[in-house]
């Protein structure tokens, strides 16, 4: 398929996430947002890039009565990873400082996952990328927190936000999958389509 060819297909985005709506619209795709109410809980068993595959397809499939030949729906998810553990979304002030103490200094893993779907098919990937933290004090915690509210952010940060600026010393790998989205594989997913 040629990008001309995308054009063609009415494409749902279901997700709340400005950060995505806004990448999204840069790749030069029209697109309507919608979203159902998905439970996001996943078996406990499930590592790493499982969980963000999970939740994406569970996502695409709350769709399944709706497509038609000509609509395809991308569902994504985002996590943090570090020592053999999730981050997802803080719960609260308490948790967020919790989570980036945990960051800090350190390296960690950011899984998106993704799901296209369409009445015919269904294609699910994903991107990791590696995210070095400086050495952020709890002065800097609590500045961010406050300030940007990061709490609807897997890892309780946005690398596009002050704490990126300030905290992100290097990056292995895609920075759109760190916002949610990692762009060129989406790109690549939707031509093979």
């Amino acid at each position: 398929m040629h990008f001309e060819e995308l054009k063609k297909y009415h494409f749902i985005l279901a997700s709340k996430s400005p950060r995505r709506q806004f990448l999204l619209k840069d790749l030069g795709l029209d697109f309507e947002v919608v979203t159902r109410d998905v439970d996001e809980s996943f078996p406990e068993h499930l590592k790493a890039e499982q969980i963000p595959l999970y939740l994406c397809e569970k996502k695409a499939r709350a769709f399944d009565e709706e497509l038609n030949d000509n609509t395809i729906v991308i569902t994504a998810d985002t996590i943090v990873w570090i020592d053999d553990h999730v981050l997802n979304k803080p719960e609260n002030y308490e948790d967020a400082v919790r989570m980036l103490t945990l960051l800090s200094g350190r390296m960690h893993k950011v899984f998106t996952g993704v799901c296209l779907k369409s009445n015919e098919k269904m294609i699910l990937f994903y991107v990791v990328t590696n995210v070095y933290f400086k050495k952020i004090t709890p002065e800097e915690i609590d500045y961010y927190i406050r300030n940007f509210h990061p709490f609807d952010k897997a890892g309780a940060y946005g690398a596009q936000e002050w704490i990126g600026y300030i905290a992100v010393e290097k990056i292995e790998g895609s920075y759109f999958n760190v916002m949610g989205l990692p762009l060129k594989e989406l790109y690549e997913e939707l031509l093979k389509f």
